[in-house]
């Protein structure tokens, strides 16, 4: 019975993905058609999150450190263990509207896929070049006053055992390069209620705690180690217990 509930479970988690994104594909065109829409957009993903989370039977507690100003550019960076941490960011982040820079392995998706490659910053981790592009592409989204969300392990380890994987440079380079506040989220309980591991999981809180911004203003590219490592440790201390 236990296995017969995961499986029901996660093919019930795709199938609330999809319903919305069926329902509202006229609206969302119209949204995804122009830059300018973006912000209206953001507004129907963090329903779309909620729908999908609550759908699922999770419920989430988030503390804030320091309140995010309504409206200001950040880089968001959390953990990333689940599927579900892409809901959970929208929904963490209400006045900010922002733009995930995610795998371009997602955008193979059906349906999904179509809205994700024309409002994320794909990026293929293996060519040089992508890279280079993600960085031409974010700085058009923060100039346009929008945030950037970056989960900074650049995917999921497969061993399951390590808490925290090492911190790729992009995120902190970009927050170096344009001097905007980093923001470190620990997503505490995704990887025990939706990990990526098919018969595992179980509904039940997520708990989010959303740290103080660690500032970039007058630093260099040469404090990146130094930045990356702080907020790789301030996200690790709530991960360990």
């Amino acid at each position: 019975m236990k296995y017969l509930f995961w499986i029901v479970w996660r093919i019930w988690f795709y199938i609330l993905v999809m319903i919305p994104i069926i329902v509202m594909f006229p609206v969302l065109l119209i949204l995804v058609s122009s830059e300018s829409t973006y912000p209206q957009f953001f507004k129907v993903a963090r329903s779309w999150g909620k729908f999908v989370l609550w759908g699922m039977g999770f419920y989430y507690k988030i503390e804030f450190e320091q309140p995010l100003e309504k409206g200001k550019s950040y880089m968001l960076i959390a953990n990333h263990t689940s599927m579900t941490d892409i809901m959970l960011m929208l929904i963490v982040v209400k006045h900010n509207p922002f733009v995930f820079v995610g795998k371009k392995e997602l955008s193979k998706f059906p349906i999904f896929g179509f809205f994700y490659k024309r409002v994320c910053i794909m990026v293929d981790r293996s060519s040089s070049k992508s890279r280079y592009q993600v960085f031409e592409r974010a700085q058009k989204r923060l100039q346009q006053g929008l945030s950037i969300c970056i989960f900074p392990e650049g995917g999921v380890p497969d061993d399951e055992s390590i808490i925290l994987d090492e911190f790729k440079d992009g995120a902190f380079r970009l927050a170096i390069e344009h001097q905007i506040p980093i923001i470190p989220m620990s997503f505490i309980d995704n990887k025990k209620r939706f990990p990526f591991r098919f018969f595992s999981g179980r509904p039940g809180r997520m708990r989010v705690k959303v740290h103080a911004p660690i500032q970039t203003e007058g630093y260099t590219l040469e404090h990146k180690q130094q930045i990356k490592d702080q907020a790789k440790t301030i996200i690790l201390n709530d991960l360990k217990y």
